[in-house]
């Protein structure tokens, strides 16, 4: 795999989660060292000629007004101890790595005025795989400096790290990766900190896992359209081009190539229930959250969104507001609210395939009758997972308090919008999961159905995993195995998400 080269520009998501579950190195571009070199310049120009920089030679929040005297590296390190208020469980490795980069990435734009040494540092570090142990809690999305003190800290040789999937002093982890800590110049460490890159990171993750698990979902979809007896006139691009909704023709069609074979069978009614005949429109409407999510996402990763913001051409340093993220905050929420409406149509179709008996299936899929469950035991599996979705779905980026004696009295709950969407992604896989199960138990009871050849190449997969039902037996750890293989990354086939969602720019 070749490395990832930071040139201030042109991070995607798919970079971010190559970086951080790959292990993909990270290079520094040609100009970007420069770039730095002459941020860093006109920040100390501008701290020499006596002007108030935030963070520099000011206090910080509620204390702007006191001014910084004396050995400004000490400073720094106040800073960054003041504010390691973060608790909680700690975010998983590949968060972690996401942040890395994710900070990385806007570092390299120029805009902080960070030395440049440090810069690299936190390059060398994502490389050898030190990474902080980062507690998840403390952000309100007013940038995620609560957080990022970990990182900052571990770069100093202070706090926990994580190496070579061991918890130790960052110290220790530093030199056993044959790293030295750092010296922060001034305004170094909140250059580490006050920025975005948990939210930016981790969204970078969930829009890579959104697009698997609506690959899955489609594969899901066709094949309870193969099991179901669905009319696939539905499906028809004319139809689609009658009324262009958002992402309803790519939808409609990624069903469609799942579907194709030489002869269509003829469909068992003329209208199916509403889960099956809107998947495009319900698709689509997903396909459209998960493109504006990752736009949000690549506008952060390539962004410089300190404050105060160093403008190297105009020998300038301004405050900002760069580091709130309201307009990713809404594109998750959004985005989980496209999740969820989704999630409802699969556990709608779950249900409509082990209910009573539909066009010719047996009752609860069951294939013995009498007094077999069958699959409608999962019936409640299934609106249990949805209720969590639907919990999950309430939007939080309102929910927040003016702290620091009211200086900081917006805020937009970023990473929390993020996490809930990351776990509504997990949820709604386990309503995948189940929905194949059945699907795939429907296409068993047909007699003399014909599978086109993606559909089959789904079932195939399927049967791999978990056998046809035959009598009652505890489903649960069949929805388990076949949740695992969705979420792990070991699903096969698969479609790629490039033919789901067209890059944006």
């Amino acid at each position: 795999m070749t490395a990832l080269v930071l040139t201030g520009t042109g991070i995607g998501v798919s970079d971010v989660a190559t970086v951080a579950r790959d292990g993909r190195k990270v290079e520094i571009g040609p100009d970007v060292i420069g770039r730095l070199e002459k941020a860093r310049k006109v920040l100390d120009q501008a701290a020499a000629s006596g002007q108030q920089i935030y963070g520099l030679n000011t206090g910080l929040g509620a204390n702007l007004g006191t001014a910084v005297e004396g050995d400004a590296s000490a400073f720094q390190r106040q800073l960054l101890e003041g504010r390691s208020g973060a608790v909680g469980e700690a975010l998983p490795v590949d968060a972690v790595r996401a942040t890395m980069v994710a900070r990385a990435a806007m570092l390299s734009t120029g805009g902080s005025g960070l030395s440049p040494a440090v810069f690299v540092a936190l390059v060398d570090a994502l490389n050898a795989g030190v990474h902080p142990v980062m507690p998840s809690l403390g952000s309100i999305g007013a940038g995620d400096l609560v957080l990022m003190t970990a990182l900052a800290r571990m770069l100093t040789g202070e706090g926990e790290a994580d190496y070579q999937g061991r918890r130790m002093q960052a110290a220790k982890a530093l030199m056993m990766a044959r790293l030295a800590p750092i010296s922060l110049a001034p305004k170094d460490g909140l250059s580490l900190i006050n920025a975005s890159a948990v939210s930016a990171g981790s969204g970078a993750l969930t829009v890579t896992d959104a697009l698997s698990a609506l690959a899955q979902q489609q594969q899901a979809g066709a094949l309870t359209m193969e099991g179901f007896g669905a009319n696939r006139t539905i499906l028809d691009p004319r139809l689609h081009m009658a009324r262009p909704a958002a992402g309803q023709q790519e939808a409609a069609k990624a069903l469609h190539d799942l579907l194709v074979r030489d002869e269509t069978p003829a469909p068992t009614t003329l209208q199916d229930p509403l889960s099956i005949r809107c998947m495009p429109s319900i698709h689509g409407a997903l396909i459209e959250a998960i493109g504006q999510a990752r736009h949000a996402a690549e506008i952060e990763l390539n962004a410089a969104a300190d404050n105060p913001l160093v403008l190297g051409d105009d020998e300038l340093v301004l405050p900002t507001g760069n580091f709130h993220t309201a307009s990713l905050a809404l594109a998750f929420e959004t985005l989980g609210l496209a999740i969820a409406q989704c999630a409802a149509a699969s556990a709608a179709r779950f249900i409509q395939l082990t209910g009573s008996g539909r066009n010719g299936l047996p009752k609860y899929l069951s294939p013995v009758g009498g007094a077999s469950a069958g699959f409608v035991p999962l019936q409640k599996t299934a609106t249990s997972i949805l209720a969590a979705i639907r919990h999950k779905a309430n939007p939080v980026m309102l929910d927040f308090l003016a702290v620091s004696e009211g200086v900081e009295d917006h805020a937009t709950q970023t990473p929390l919008a993020v996490a809930k969407c990351a776990g509504m992604i997990a949820l709604w896989r386990r309503l995948i999961a189940l929905e194949l199960m059945a699907a795939a138990q429907a296409v068993d009871l047909r007699d003399g159905l014909t599978l086109a050849p993606r559909t089959a190449a789904v079932h195939t997969a399927i049967r791999a995993l978990i056998p046809a039902v035959k009598e009652d037996r505890p489903l649960g750890i069949d929805a388990e195995a076949l949740y695992a293989a969705l979420a792990g990354g070991d699903w096969q086939p698969a479609l790629r998400s490039a033919d789901l969602v067209q890059k944006q720019a």
